[in-house]
Formats: structure tokens, sequence, C-alpha cells
């Protein structure tokens, strides 16, 4: 019986290995068909069961990795790294790093980083290993954007919307007004089509209509642009034309950039343009403001990786040849949807810069005939799943395509607000109040790159507008005759403006004879201790202002005049003035005036300025108006 029941088990194991194996080579040819849905279904049936092996955790989780499902790769990728991790490829030290931060596990997803870093020469470990403190940059970056979903989004996949004159066309995988009804093996959605809507006022899209009979196949069409006169679109379409389906030499159908022309209502003269290919795809073309440049992503030959953004440029009807955008640009991984706003500045979507998983969006500014570093547009454009199909207007408002945990289908289409600040304020003077008109005022950012300048206007107001909300930028304020004031101002984390006013410190006077350099220094009193007259150290300083005058003026001659309240006798007052008001001439003489360019008086109680003689009660305030230094220009030649 023992004899018969291990005969029993290993005929079972046995059974069970070979149904196995079948069940492999199902999913292995689906696999190798991008017929990924299908494959996983096989794939994770037979990991149920026990069966481990790299090949298998590998091809699940490049399944669900290349269907945009990051969060279950991770888990078949931390399978795979746990059975061998000695001998995997370096690649799969990136995609699992990638993987890894869609579940928000960033400290491990760095670490995997640094590790694919130290195995290859690829400059996605390099700009890590330059830039370990990203995470904290883009969370400092965060928050300049407002985001909503739209009504356009399905249960399937909706993604990519751009404006066509009065409307808009997107792509969507929905099966409501799909004009076939063709199961894709990659997704198991619908075959795309593209649809055209229009904007109510509240900002709401109309009902979707399917956007052309001409246009849309049994195939995949997508991601279209229009020229402004809305007679000509590029648009990317499975290789397929006038009924005939182009296959490359694994014969798979790939995907090309097409044309077509706008005549009588109706779309025609579809053809795919020139630098097209069976054997690689061109897509996602976008044109440049100015329509002489056609931008698009495409994996042809020579390039950095998986796909590269690339120009050409437009000339009539003929086309120049392809142009890469460069390392600066593209990367090993994945660089694709590109956008180029009114100035010309590129956003696009890539998985081998710097983000927070998956695809993210970048910003390239145009600057000096070239594209500059690019820069992580940040939460909340960006998340840790798979953000693209960027487009924004001149008013910094636009719509993004996310495949996000909040997402109602498998992409869904999401507005934005560029929020943004405006800095004002008045220039004044600092001792007068007096308005300054025509001050000068520059803005900087943090790191004192200058941003703008403007002049003050009649009113002495100046703004600065389209600034970033929760961004510090430095002010600085200048007039001829005034101390240059400068100061940091930190802008509020919502749309709005921020005050910031400044006064500025007068450094030239205008001093003619007569003129009080008391007045125009706002030195009311020459500080001395009771019934003394040795100058204390704060009158010292203000006593400073005046001989820096003098010394500007050389030929300048000042009565120095002291006076004092009517409390004590008159007799006292006179003498105690008089003290005084020659102490502060020896102060001066000692500190380089010459002098004969110096008088000296006291004037005791003689010189009230309001009515607080002997005998009258007053406050401490106004027997203080009477406590007061003069120095009066008495010549100026």
């Amino acid at each position: 019986m023992k004899t018969l029941y291990i005969t029993l088990f290993m005929i079972s194991c046995f059974l069970t290995g070979q149904a196995q194996l079948s069940q492999l080579n199902t999913a292995d040819k689906k696999y190798k068909n991008y017929s990924y849905v299908d494959a996983i279904d096989i794939y994770e049936k037979v990991a149920d069961k026990g069966y481990k092996s790299p090949e298998l955790f590998k091809k699940l989780g490049n399944s669900y990795y290349f269907n945009g499902e990051l969060d279950q790769a991770a888990k078949w990728y931390g399978e795979l790294f746990a059975l061998d991790e000695k001998n995997l490829e370096p690649e799969y030290y990136f995609r699992y790093s990638q993987a890894l931060k869609a579940n928000g596990d960033y400290k491990k997803a760095n670490k995997y980083l640094e590790v694919f870093n130290e195995k290859t020469d690829d400059s996605r470990g390099k700009r890590y290993a330059r830039n370990k403190d990203y995470l904290n940059i883009i969370d400092k970056n965060s928050g300049k954007y407002t985001i909503d979903t739209t009504n356009l989004n399905s249960e399937y996949s909706d993604y990519g919307l751009a404006p066509f004159g009065k409307e808009f066309v997107f792509t969507s995988a929905r099966t409501d007004g799909a004009l076939y009804h063709k199961i894709h093996d990659w997704t198991n959605q619908n075959f795309t089509d593209l649809y055209s809507v229009s904007r109510n006022e509240d900002g709401s899209f109309s009902t979707p209509e399917n956007f052309s009979k001409e246009i849309n196949t049994k195939f995949n069409e997508a991601s279209p642009t229009f020229t402004k006169d809305g007679k000509t679109m590029y648009f990317t379409r499975n290789n397929f034309n006038n009924g005939k389906k182009g296959k490359d030499e694994d014969k798979s159908t790939l995907v090309k950039i097409y044309k077509a022309t706008l005549e009588n209502g109706e779309w025609k003269n579809v053809e795919e343009l020139p630098f097209n290919s069976d054997n690689y795809s061109t897509a996602h073309p976008v044109l440049s403001k100015d329509e002489k440049t056609l931008f698009f992503a495409s994996d042809m030959p020579g390039g950095f990786g998986n796909s590269d953004i690339y120009k050409v440029s437009i000339n009539g009807n003929s086309f120049g040849k392809p142009e890469n955008l460069g390392k600066v640009i593209n990367t090993e991984g994945r660089e694709s949807f590109p956008f180029v706003d009114d100035d010309n500045n590129l956003f696009f979507a890539s998985d081998g810069q710097l983000g927070l998983g998956g695809l993210d969006i970048f910003e390239s500014k145009w600057k000096d005939g070239e594209y500059q570093t690019p820069i992580n547009l940040a939460k909340p454009i960006n998340s840790s799943m798979d953000d693209f199909a960027f487009i924004i207007d001149k008013d910094k408002k636009g719509y993004f395509t996310s495949n996000r945990e909040s997402s109602k289908g498998y992409d869904d289409i999401y507005s934005f607000a560029y929020c943004q600040q405006t800095i004002y304020g008045i220039v004044t003077d600092i001792d007068t109040d007096e308005l300054l008109p025509g001050s000068s005022v520059i803005i900087f950012d943090e790191n004192m790159n200058k941003l703008s300048e403007t002049t003050a206007n009649d009113k002495a107001y100046y703004e600065f507008t389209n600034l970033d909300c929760q961004t510090k930028y430095n002010v600085r304020v200048s007039k001829e005759e005034y101390e240059t004031s400068e100061r940091m101002i930190a802008t509020a984390e919502k749309d709005g403006k921020t005050e910031a006013n400044f006064a500025l410190k007068r450094n030239v006077f205008p001093v003619e004879e007569g003129t009080d350099l008391a007045k125009i220094f706002d030195i009311s009193i020459i500080y001395f201790d009771l019934d003394k007259w040795n100058i204390r150290p704060d009158a010292a300083k203000d006593l400073q202002k005046i001989v820096e005058v003098m010394k500007q003026y050389p030929d300048m001659e000042v009565a120095i005049r002291s006076h004092t309240d009517s409390r004590q006798t008159h007799r006292y007052n006179e003498i105690l003035s008089d003290k005084r008001a020659k102490s502060t001439l020896e102060f001066m003489v000692k500190n380089g005036i010459e002098r004969r360019r110096l008088t000296a008086k006291g004037y005791g109680e003689t010189e009230l300025v309001n009515g607080c003689s002997d005998g009258v009660p007053c406050s401490e305030e106004e027997h203080q108006k009477n406590r007061r230094s003069e120095f009066i220009v008495t010549k100026m030649n």
C-alpha cells in the first residue's frame, strides 16, 4: 500500500507539473504577443499553486509594469528579488524601484536605485547619485497647482485632451459611441477612438461624440494635434491605413503618426508621415505655436532609451530629418507625450528623470536657444503612478492624465490651475511718509536670479504678477538719493496677493541756507543726562550724521542752537543750554569739522514752540517739544 501511495503521488506530481508547463507555454505566447491581461491571469494561477521560478516572476512583474499597474508589479518583483536577486539584470533594479514608489516605499525604492547605479553606467542611476535629495526638492516645489477631476472620465481609459478650435478632442477606450467593438489584448479594453467635446461655461464638458468616422478605425487612434485654422491634424494610429495593416519583423503592429486635412467638413487625405517605419513606433505628435515644428515620441534606432522625444521641421507639405532632443531631456527610460507652450517651453512625461513613481510630468525651459535641465512639476500634478499628456494655456490652466488611485477608470483626465500670486506694495520715505514714485523695484528668486523689474507708478505703487504660490522671492527697491532696501517675501499657499510695502531712508538731502539739519535727520533731541552737558553715546550717534553731511559739503557753516523747556529758572536754563550747545560744538570739532564752520549758543526757554511757559500746566510730551537741538545751515558757498 505504501508503494501504491508513493506511485500515485509521483503520478499526481507529474501530471500537475505537465499541466503547469502547458499553462506556462500558453501564458508565454500571450506575453510575447503583449496580451498582458490574459498572461497575468494564467501566470497568477500557476503561482498561486506554489510554482516559483525567476522567469515566472519576471513576466508577472513585467506584465503589470508594462500595463501601468505598478503596485501589483511591486508584489511580483519582490518575489523575484527574494528568489534570485544575485543573478538579475540591472534593469530589474530600476523597475523594482519604480514599482516600490507606487506603494509609497521611497526608502526601499532609493535603495534599489542606488544598487542600480552601482551596477550600470546608466544616466538614470547617475541622476540619483547626483541628486539624492530629490524627494525633498519635489516636496518643496509641491502645492503650486490645484487639480480637479473632469466629467469626461469613464470606467475605461480616457486620456490626452487636445484643443480643437472651440472644442477639445481626447482619446478613449469607452464602448459608448465607439465605431467598432474590438478588445485590445494588451489592456483588455476596447481599441481607442478619438472623441470631441465642447466646454460649458461652468468648466464641465458636453457629452462626448465620436470625432470622425474617417479618422477612427477598428484599431487604436490617439493623441491628436491641430493647426490653428483647424484644417490639418496630426494623430497617432496603429500601423493601419486604407484597409492595410503593416507589421514589423516580429509580426507586431506598431504605431505611426498620420496627417489628415479637413475638406467640406470631412477629414480626408489620411497619410502617414515620411519618417515613419514598420519597424519602430512614432506617436503623440504636438505642434509648436508657430506650427513650423512637430514634436513627437519614438523608439527609432539611435535614441537613448525605450522612447525618446524628437522634433522635426515642417516646410509646407515636406518634413525635415527628425532630431533627437538629446540627453538633457531623454534617458534610457521612457520619455513621451511632449507639449510645447506659447514660450516654447517643453513639457513631457518621463520615468527616467527623477520622480515620484511611474511616469512623471516635467518642464524644460527654453533659454538661449536650448532646453534646460527638466524640473519635476511635483505634487499634486505628479503622483506615485503614471502622469502624462499635460497641456497648458497662456493663463496657466490646463489638463493632464493620470491612473492614480483616485481615478475612476484605467486612465482619467484631470483639470488643473496654476496657483498664482501677486506681490505688490507702495514705496515711501521712512521719515516723512512721502510717496516715492519712480522707484526701481526688482524681483529675484530665492537664489538671486533676476526675474523681473518694474518702476513704481505716480502713486508709488508696484506689482509683480504670475508668481508661484508658497515660494520665497527677494525684492529690491532703490531710488536716487535713498538707501536701497531689500528683503525676502514669501507668497501664500493659495491664489491671491501678498502685500510688501517698502520705506526708504534718504541718504542725500537738498540743503540750503536756513535748513535745519536736525529736521532732515529727524533728530529732535540731542540727549544729555539730567543737569549734564557731556555727550552721551546715543547722542554721539545722531551727531555723527551731522558731521558726515558737513564733510560732504566742505563750505557749509552751521549754527548749533540748544533749547530747554520752561521748567527750572530762566537763568538756569540759559546757562545749561549754552553749555550743551558748546559741548556739541566740541564733539563735532573733535570729529573732523573745522571750528570756524561752527557757532554754538544756548537759548534756554526763550524760543518755546508752544504755550508751555512758566505756570502753564503741560504734558511731558508737550514739554519735550521744547527740549530740542537745531543745526541751522548759515552758509553753503
